[in-house]
């Protein structure tokens, strides 16, 4: 029980992690009981009610189709801080064993991963999802296919690097000598000492799959209409921006916290893990 209140207080007293979390939480509300608050269905069009200012009735107004802007920030906030998630938690699936087989075991297959990761890296990440989603036509599902096709050799590269520093230390050699799998040793050494510089990886990364998504479904080739994920809603409010600057302001605010509270959290567990440093926390 101390330890944990001991864990509590100390994550509190990370400024970084605390903002993020509050910043977490608030985009946790607006997602899950948004639509509740305020209902509107978000792909209700009424015409003798568009472009209409912010109201008792409609939060953050209208827009070009009569359609609630409050309502549809809520709704595409499921879409895309959920394939933000579900993008990251798919590289990370792919990413991380390729990186701790790699690493450990060496030789050939880590040769023949490392070759394929080295011809990844040689295109940007933006440059090379585009081309793929380009190629597979354009939908959300397609462009997670492209995100994940990109962000796993991230995640393989990072951990085979943290495995080849960690399998020269004590503990591995003593559970090679005690004739452990090399599953067991993997599994029980190798991926907990990963685990927390995977979790700030992570936690920074989705503000990066965010800000890919919305950017792929701006230019088209992510979400198409009437789908209110906050990419596809930039696109449509640009026509209007001199008249009706909000439905542009709102989705780029959306996107901008979320983004920043990805960047608070991943700092703040760097700081809380003290990773680098290799300090003793509890």
């Amino acid at each position: 029980m101390e330890v944990v209140l001991i864990r509590t207080v100390r994550l509190f007293q990370n400024p970084s992690l605390a903002i993020g979390m509050f910043l977490a939480m608030l985009l946790a509300g607006i997602t899950f009981l948004g639509g509740s608050l305020v209902y509107h269905d978000p792909f209700q069009i009424d015409m003798g009610n568009r472009l209409l200012g912010a109201s008792s009735d409609h939060w953050l107004g209208t827009d070009q189709l009569g359609r609630d802007v409050f309502s549809r920030i809520a709704y595409g906030a499921k879409l895309t801080i959920g394939l933000g998630l579900f993008a990251i938690l798919m590289a990370i699936f792919i990413g991380v064993p390729i990186g701790l087989i790699s690493g450990y075991i060496g030789g050939k297959i880590d040769a023949f991963f490392m070759r394929i990761i080295d011809g990844i890296l040689a295109f940007p990440d933006f440059i090379l999802a585009i081309a793929i989603a380009g190629m597979l036509g354009p939908s959300l599902t397609n462009i997670i296919i492209a995100i994940v096709l990109v962000r796993w050799i991230v995640y393989a590269r990072v951990v085979r690097g943290l495995v080849l520093a960690e399998k020269e230390k004590e503990y591995v050699l003593v559970s090679k000598v005690s004739h452990s799998s090399s599953y067991k040793t993997i599994r029980m050494h190798l991926l907990p000492q990963v685990m927390p510089d995977i979790i700030v990886m992570a936690a920074i990364d989705v503000g990066k799959v965010i800000l890919l998504i919305s950017a792929m479904s701006y230019i088209g080739l992510g979400a198409q209409p009437p789908i209110p994920e906050w990419g596809a809603m930039l696109n449509d409010g640009r026509g209007y921006f001199q008249v009706i600057p909000s439905l542009m302001i709102y989705p780029g605010l959306a996107i901008m916290l979320t983004v920043l509270c990805c960047n608070l959290l991943g700092d703040g567990l760097k700081s809380y893990f003290d990773i680098r440093k290799g300090r003793d926390y509890l």
